[in-house]
């Protein structure tokens, strides 16, 4: 078995909090659109209660490629985040983005800090202009630390895939905030498993409690979701109702996008909006952290 190669890479991030200059080098039946919170009224200042969220944003873009990433950020905001997990994020890479860092503008436009992971990066299209980077991104309402990027096993021909993470403390509770983009070929399940076994290696050898959510692009009846739930308990079917499905929108016939987090972290529910600014439906939940006592209260 293919092992993860044991090479972190720091990746861009900003925010008050923050200001690293590190670059990574080297991609139903919904539920009620509307952020948890506003569902549920809301929390108790010394609750541990959070909401986490995953959204591949097609670099901004809807299912008829018409980019709008103010759109985006609305969607991201009406959901009430506290981190959130983002996949095929551009960073200046061609025309079909506009050339933007889509990581620090949305991050700007919602007031958060994030970290960027380029999991694709190449020359610019000409001499003198930002590197064309694609890959993943991490927003988040609290300060991001130690925010960098592990390259998953590859195949030959394969698009290069990362797990990014970040470390983030929120009332006192600290977790390991995680997302990944699994190689999307539907005949190459044995790599997905590989690529998750080395995230499994990774989140083990922490040893702490532990997010992952993505774009995994293996549904639950599939092979690979065994591995996904060796080590994580997966959210939505803990706490959310119906198939929860998330591809495509206008047809959604597939669960492929998740939330996963470690056994010491309680699922408490799960949504998934239905939007129109990807060609993804997000997964937004609500989980519970570990009291930093080492009871839950």
């Amino acid at each position: 078995m293919m092992k993860s190669p044991v090479r972190p890479v720091p990746v861009r991030t900003a925010g008050a909090a923050l200001a690293t200059t590190a670059i990574l080098l080297l991609a139903s039946v919904p539920a009620t659109a509307g952020s948890p919170h506003e569902q549920g009224g809301g929390h108790h200042p010394s609750d541990r209660t959070i909401t986490v969220a995953t959204f591949n944003i097609h670099h901004g873009a809807d299912a008829e490629d018409v980019l709008d990433l103010e759109r985006t950020a609305a969607d991201i905001e009406s959901w009430d985040v506290d981190v959130i997990g983002l996949q095929e994020v551009d960073r200046h890479w061609g025309e079909r983005s506009d050339f933007q860092d889509q990581a620090a503008e949305l991050a700007e436009m919602l007031g958060m800090d994030h970290c960027y992971a380029a999991n694709l990066d190449s020359d610019p299209s000409e001499p003198g202009q930002e590197r064309r980077q694609y890959g993943t991104a991490i927003l988040s309402t609290h300060p991001l630390q130690d925010c960098h990027n592990t390259p998953l096993p590859n195949f030959e021909g394969g698009e290069q895939r990362g797990l990014a993470q970040a470390e983030v403390k929120i009332r006192g509770s600290e977790f390991i905030f995680y997302t990944t983009h699994l190689t999307h070929r539907g005949d190459q399940g044995e790599y997905r498993e590989m690529q998750f076994d080395a995230v499994n290696e990774i989140v083990g050898a922490s040893g702490r409690p532990g997010i992952l959510v993505g774009d995994l692009n293996a549904a639950p009846d599939s092979p690979e979701y065994r591995t996904f739930t060796s080590l994580f308990d997966d959210v939505w079917a803990e706490a959310g109702t119906g198939d929860g499905f998330t591809f495509a929108p206008g047809n959604p016939t597939g669960r492929i996008d998740y939330v996963l987090a470690t056994p010491d972290i309680t699922p408490v529910s799960a949504q998934v909006p239905e939007i129109f600014s990807s060609d993804h439906f997000p997964v937004v939940t609500e989980v519970t952290l570990p009291h930093p006592s080492g009871k839950n209260k």
